[in-house]
C-alpha cells in the first residue's frame, strides 16, 4: 500500500489540480481567492476532501480552520461525494413553517435517507440550506440547481423520482 501512495505522489497532476491551480495562480495565491478556489476544487472533484482543504491552506496560506470554516459555513459546499441528483430542501421560516418537516418525512419514507445523506446508489443527496432566497416560494426546494417552489411532499417525492427514473 505504501508504494501505491509513492506513487500517486510521484505521478504529475491531473487536469482537475490544474484548474485549481489556475484559479489560485489567477489571484496570486492571495487569501482573498479562497471562496473562488473552493469553487474551482468543487467543480473539478465534485466535492470538498480533507487533502484538497489541506492543499489550499498551505498554497493560500490560510489556517485550515479558516478552510474549513468557509467550506462549511456556505450550503453550497459540500464535504462528501454527492448523489447523481440532489435535492436542497429550504428551512428558512418561511418553508419550515409551510410543510418542511412533512418534505423530510416523504423524502425518507420513499427514497430512505436523511438530509444530509445519498442514496446507497449514490442517485440522490438530500441537502439542507438555511435560507435559498425564495420566501415568497414556501416551501421550496432546489432540485438539481432548479428552484420549485409551492411544493407539497408529494410534489417532491415525484419529482426526484422522475429525475431518477431519467437516467434509466
Amino acid at each position: 500500500m505504501e508504494q501505491t501512495a509513492k506513487k500517486k505522489a510521484d505521478t504529475p497532476k491531473d487536469k482537475r489540480q490544474k484548474l485549481v491551480d489556475a484559479t489560485m495562480r489567477r489571484y496570486g495565491h492571495s487569501s482573498y481567492a479562497l471562496i473562488e478556489t473552493l469553487h474551482s476544487v468543487q467543480e473539478a472533484y465534485g466535492y470538498l476532501d480533507d487533502d484538497n482543504l489541506r492543499y489550499v491552506a498551505k498554497a493560500l496560506r490560510v489556517p485550515l480552520s479558516k478552510v474549513y470554516g468557509v467550506a462549511t459555513f456556505y450550503h453550497f459546499f459540500t464535504l462528501k461525494p454527492q448523489g447523481d441528483h440532489t435535492c436542497v430542501v429550504c428551512t428558512g421560516t418561511a418553508c419550515y413553517i409551510k410543510g418542511v418537516p412533512a418534505i423530510f418525512s416523504a423524502i425518507k419514507k420513499k427514497f430512505l435517507i436523511d438530509p444530509g445523506e445519498t442514496t446507497e446508489d449514490e442517485k440522490l443527496s438530500v441537502l439542507t440550506a438555511r435560507c435559498i432566497g425564495s420566501c415568497g416560494l414556501a416551501p421550496a426546494v432546489v432540485l438539481d440547481g432548479e428552484i420549485a417552489g409551492k411544493v407539497t411532499p408529494d410534489d417532491v417525492v415525484e419529482r426526484i423520482g422522475r429525475l431518477i427514473q431519467n437516467d434509466t
